[in-house]
């Protein structure tokens, strides 16, 4: 289904990349996919292949003001540790790599159609449509890295991750992962909002 739809770049595994990113890019380099499974201390998620087999999990601990999460491959090995800045005014995390690199993942807000997240130490840009679901990561010089678009109705937060740079797929995955818990802190922080809208105007 995601195949034909213009706007929603969401695709299953086993299904062609969606028409839209291959006109405007071309065929992606292989396909990721994500299903988030929530525990009761831990929240987790799964990143598979094409063949829906696992290749990387990235485990967070529930109640942690940091909101620190960990990303490992099949084998087990560290990929990723990424951490929430806390007491901001912007949405931030900060990366680091196993090979020990790190960056920071920054949402610039007052962006009414496209969010426009900058990842602070590679010089790469992530641009979202929130209303259509769909993000396009950018290097320095403008070139697509990867295209993520999520499921529009799920229980699970679907994502696939459309790679065109094979060589940053680690670093693809560190960022999807950053950006689904940026998403749920602010659809927790609207809930958060409406709920306390709603106490007062009932008051």
């Amino acid at each position: 289904m995601g195949v034909f739809s213009k706007f929603q770049r969401f695709h299953e595994a086993g299904e062609a990349a969606n028409v839209n990113n291959v006109e405007h890019f071309g065929e992606p380099d292989h396909s990721l996919f994500t299903s988030s499974k929530v525990f009761s201390l831990h929240h987790h998620i799964d990143i598979t292949d094409d063949q829906e087999r696992v290749v990387y999990q990235a485990t967070s601990k529930f109640f942690s003001i940091k909101d620190k999460t960990d990303i490992v491959d099949a084998q087990g090995n560290q990929v990723a540790h990424i951490e929430r800045k806390v007491f901001t005014m912007h949405e931030r995390h900060f990366v680091t790599m196993a090979d020990g690199q790190t960056f920071e993942v920054s949402n610039e807000f007052f962006h009414l159609i496209k969010d426009i997240t900058n990842i602070e130490g590679l010089g790469w840009q992530l641009r979202g449509n929130v209303v259509g679901l769909n993000f396009e990561l950018y290097d320095r010089d403008e070139t697509i890295i990867a295209v993520i678009g999520q499921k529009a109705i799920s229980l699970h937060d679907k994502y696939c991750i459309d790679i065109y740079r094979p060589e940053c797929e680690k670093t693809v995955v560190a960022i999807l992962v950053t950006l689904i818990h940026m998403m749920k802190d602010r659809a927790n922080s609207a809930s958060a909002s409406s709920g306390s809208s709603s106490s007062s105007s009932n008051g």
